[in-house]
């Protein structure tokens, strides 16, 4: 096991979990699947803009709100719930569960770092087969302000019960790892979504095309 870290943390949606089939339900209610990636987004953006004003945005009612503005207020109720029930359906990305895998073989444990109902969370891991290997799902929601918040990953690293700069964070949002090492935290960036991380953003301490290199360059850190 490695002497550096002790535990790591995962971003869940776009991260662990392929929200892309979540498109096929939009259509299936008469939207264009390409409103998908506006709408996450917006609703990313929402919330964080929810937290600097000084409140705790509410997960489901902040998605509702980003997918009726990003859909021209042209949805029901019925329908947004709908697309909205998609994410506990979601699956796992392929190398997701080789990379949890290989963590709990070396005795790193293994978070969650997600906004929302942890029970939630826990049931889109379930979904796609992924709970066995995480130890603690941990919430934005129990900081009261959601990522890159430095609270959230000081608290996620109490939860995991180590030193803040014996936990890594792993995501596929260079935004995100910028926020855990602004914090303290080694950082673990999947070229997956993004590409580059960018130059506006702290470097990654590793970076890699999929979560199973990220996971072993954290490993030998």
């Amino acid at each position: 096991m490695t002497d550096r870290i002790q535990a790591v943390t995962f971003d869940v949606l776009e991260t662990l979990l392929d929200i892309n089939p979540i498109s096929r339900r939009l259509e299936e209610v008469g939207q264009p699947g390409t409103v998908l990636d506006p709408f996450f987004m917006r609703f990313q953006r929402d919330a964080m803009a929810l937290t600097l004003a000084g409140e705790n945005a509410d997960f489901t009612a902040t998605a509702r709100q980003a997918l009726r503005t990003e859909t021209r207020q042209s949805m029901s109720e019925d329908a947004m719930a709908y697309v909205l029930e998609g994410f506990a359906t979601v699956p796992a990305y392929a190398d997701a569960f080789p990379a949890l895998s290989r963590l709990s073989d070396a005795g790193v444990s293994i978070g969650c770092l997600t906004v929302g109902d942890p029970s939630n969370t826990r049931t889109f891991l379930a979904g796609a087969g992924l709970e066995r290997h995480v130890d603690q799902v941990i919430t934005s929601d129990a900081v009261g302000v959601w990522k890159p918040a430095p609270a959230v990953y000081h608290h996620t690293a109490e939860a995991l019960n180590c030193q803040l700069d014996r936990m890594a964070m792993v995501a596929v949002h260079a935004w995100d790892c910028h926020g855990a090492k602004r914090a303290g935290a080694a950082s673990g960036w999947c070229s997956r979504l993004e590409g580059e991380p960018g130059d506006v953003f702290l470097p990654p301490d590793v970076r890699g095309d999929d979560l199973v290199e990220v996971v072993e360059g954290l490993l030998a850190l």
